[in-house]
């Protein structure tokens, strides 16, 4: 599946499992995929495992900051039906303005006295208008200011009285009967390229779903290895901290590898790729960046680095990370946030603290993190493929 097929398919975490998927299963050859909910995890066994077996392991999350619809979503004003979100993550909210939004998720119904799920795509759109200039005049110069609880409620439908959940009972197979439901808004307008050469891509939920394809892609092409367990793992809720029974502080990732492998002093050995999106130099903010690691889009993968450990990066992993890039003819740029700016956070820290695996924090350079609509580099996606597979491929130290 190519990037922009897998950015359109995949509008929420359980639409972006059920792609990973549909590039996984057809691998065979001693590949078993372990899924929680909107996560998911790859292993593939090598030809003869032993006490000298490693694990060659690449982390990514199925998640993207959104806009959720609340149990209880039915408003009325205006004449116009709306739908009350929750904010899910850390969305810039003013991006979700005059665009064209879709809505789907999970559902989850009664049928013969059992809970069963669907997955669930509406071919409706909704929209969040602006207040217009001339009913606010101050605008352009204040900038705008977004409040979540009463500016981001959806124009869904002038049928005033209408239900969100009698809708969605539709979807139930006949003899079903809605118990609740996972929904959230998504971007309707679908990925594509951009640029003069279309040197870029543009789309929504690029981070963290540029990275899954990635590494979801060079599982797919890796070879069978020899002696060490090749593993993807897909993980819910990193922009919500992780702390799920999806995400990548719960059990989920160690019980997989309880379960493939017994010598723990493997992991010790290994390695696991944190990957992640980065922050691109933006041309229009240079100030925003330490100007001696300002990574810039087209110029390769991203090194994240931080002392205060909010990335799980050292001097150890590190080093073998940038071997790496050296045997795969990949180029590398280094991140370090500015001293007088809060740093973000990935899986890698969470994951290399619980199971004790050194792990570097690496990622696509991108533009607009965390906007409806965000932008990052063809090339540094194809360099973010070659990586994972000549890593996959057991090109490391």
């Amino acid at each position: 599946m190519n990037v922009l097929d897998f950015l359109n398919e995949s509008v929420t975490p359980y639409h972006t499992v059920q792609n990973l998927k549909r590039i996984l299963e057809p691998v065979g050859d001693g590949v078993k995929l372990f899924e929680r909910g909107g996560a998911l995890i790859a292993v593939r066994t090598p030809r003869e495992a032993g006490c000298d077996s490693r694990f060659r392991m690449a982390l990514a999350h199925t998640d993207f900051p959104a806009l959720r619809i609340t149990p209880n979503p039915d408003c009325a004003a205006a004449g116009i039906q709306t739908l009350h979100p929750e904010i899910y993550g850390s969305p810039i909210y003013a991006s979700w303005l005059d665009r064209d939004l879709g809505y789907a998720g999970l559902l989850a119904y009664e049928q013969g006295g059992k809970v069963q799920t669907k997955l669930f795509r509406s071919n409706k759109l909704v929209r969040i208008p602006q207040l217009a200039v001339h009913l606010n005049r101050g605008v352009n110069q204040e900038g705008l200011k977004v409040n979540p609880q009463t500016d981001l409620n959806a124009l869904w439908t002038a049928n005033i009285g209408a239900k969100f959940a009698d809708v969605l009972q539709r979807e139930i197979p006949a003899g079903g009967r809605l118990l609740d439901f996972d929904v959230q808004l998504f971007d309707a307008q679908g990925a594509q390229l951009g640029g003069l050469e279309d040197e870029w891509i543009y789309s929504g939920r690029l981070d963290n779903l540029s990275s899954c394809h990635a590494v979801a892609e060079a599982f797919a092409k890796a070879a069978i290895p020899e002696k060490d367990f090749v593993v993807a793992a897909f993980f819910n809720n990193e922009e919500v901290g992780s702390n799920t029974r999806e995400g990548a502080a719960s059990n989920f990732l160690k019980e997989v590898i309880d379960e493939t492998f017994s010598f723990p002093a493997a992991l010790a050995n290994s390695l696991a790729l944190s990957i992640d999106m980065a922050h691109a130099e933006h041309p229009n903010f240079l100030q925003k960046h330490d100007p001696n690691h300002a990574p810039i889009l087209g110029q390769g993968v991203v090194l994240k680095t931080n002392s205060q450990k909010c990335y799980a990066s050292d001097v150890f992993s590190n080093a073998q990370f940038k071997l790496l890039c050296e045997r795969a003819g990949v180029p590398y740029q280094t991140f370090v946030m500015r001293n007088d700016m809060p740093c973000g956070s990935t899986v890698g820290p969470t994951v290399s603290a619980a199971l004790g695996i050194p792990t570097v924090d690496i990622g696509e350079p991108m533009l607009s993190m965390h906007s409806i609509r965000e932008m990052t580099a063809v090339k540094d996606h194809e360099s973010m493929v070659q990586l994972v597979s000549a890593f996959f491929d057991g090109h490391k130290t």
